[in-house]
């Protein structure tokens, strides 16, 4: 069998900051080689070594085996213009990867289509079947489980789990990257898109996850967050994943400079400290969870700002901060071993 090769679909996205992460985590952090991003608005241009392609003729001769859907649209629905690429992906004889809510496999012309040229549609945010409540098997996983949550959505809480990932098996740990959501499972091959899950039984999935985490071999798992639990929106997504994934410890993430909900005019931002308080609280009781550090995004700041930022943010929590991304994640790997309770072998 023929190793997996991506092209990435972006269509008028991929520059987004929020729309296009799926792309930007892909690159980054994905085991599968990627060959090209399409989106015709950029074509000739490079992003993070990977060639940017105007359509899928042009992508081919550089041997992709699966296109995945790279952007994360509000509601999750495909933009109309994008029937016509999908329907392309199909034709020339690529497996199509989608993370949306809007599922492919699903469609009577696209799955009719995808029959007619042999290639397989995923929908990485159906649910698997058999989910229900929490069993208990949560709190008998043989690991240190570590959360991250936010202030905000779509501010980093899936890369600082990568970051704190790699670091940690960097220097040796058993450490494993739970996905929790349709980014993170095109990056790691595995995990459960717990939004799309029915909500009585988040928590049972989010236990399914760190159950299997364990299995992979994890003795310290990573555990990508979901929403924020003061979003408007998106909060019942991150109590049922605080609950259902039982963490040891929260590493708290925040966007420097940020004071409303992205997408909310008018819901300001709980401060810090509030944030800190809040998740200990609402932990769960038969595993109160302390927040280990603070994980600050500071992308639209200078060097000088950021830096300023982080200061701040450790000076307001009285809690290690530090820019993973930027300034590298061992400060905040630290805070988090020094936190975990005792007793497992790190």
């Amino acid at each position: 069998m023929d190793e997996k090769r991506y092209l990435i679909l972006a269509e008028d996205y991929s520059g987004d900051p929020h729309y296009g992460k799926t792309a930007r985590g892909i690159i980054h952090y994905g085991l599968t080689p990627v060959v090209a991003l399409l989106d015709s608005s950029r074509v000739g241009e490079v992003q993070d070594g990977v060639p940017i392609v105007g359509s899928v003729e042009e992508a081919l001769p550089l041997g992709p085996t699966t296109a995945v859907v790279g952007v994360a649209t509000a509601g999750g629905r495909f933009p109309p213009k994008w029937r016509e690429l999908l329907k392309s992906c199909i034709a020339a004889g690529l497996d199509v990867e989608n993370g949306l809510h809007q599922f492919v496999s699903d469609d009577p012309e696209l799955a009719e289509l995808a029959r007619r040229h042999g290639v397989e549609l995923r929908d990485l945010r159906r649910p698997p079947a058999g989910l229900n409540v929490p069993t208990g098997a949560n709190l008998g996983v043989p690991a240190r489980i570590v959360l991250t949550v936010g202030s905000d959505c779509a501010i980093g809480k899936m890369t600082v789990a990568l970051e704190l990932d790699r670091a940690a098996r960097e220097r040796g740990l058993a450490s494993v990257f739970v996905p929790t959501g349709q980014t993170g499972m095109a990056i790691a091959g595995w995990g459960l898109a717990v939004d799309a899950v029915v909500s009585d039984f988040v928590a049972g999935a989010a236990e399914r996850l760190v159950v299997e985490g364990a299995e992979r071999g994890g003795e310290l798992l990573m555990v990508e967050g979901q929403g924020s639990i003061t979003h408007p929106a998106y909060s019942g997504v991150t109590l049922g994943l605080i609950h259902g994934s039982a963490p040891h410890v929260f590493v708290l993430c925040h966007l420097a400079g940020s004071t409303e909900h992205e997408g909310f005019p008018g819901h300001p931002l709980t401060s810090l400290p509030e944030l800190v308080d809040l998740h200990e609280r609402i932990s769960l009781r038969a595993r109160p969870a302390k927040v280990a550090a603070i994980a600050l995004n500071t992308r639209r700041l200078d060097e000088g700002a950021a830096r300023a930022a982080v200061a701040a943010a450790a000076a307001e929590t009285g809690l290690p901060a530090d820019d993973p991304v930027r300034f590298g994640p061992g400060r905040l790997l630290d805070a988090v071993l020094d936190a975990l309770p005792s007793g497992l072998s790190l």
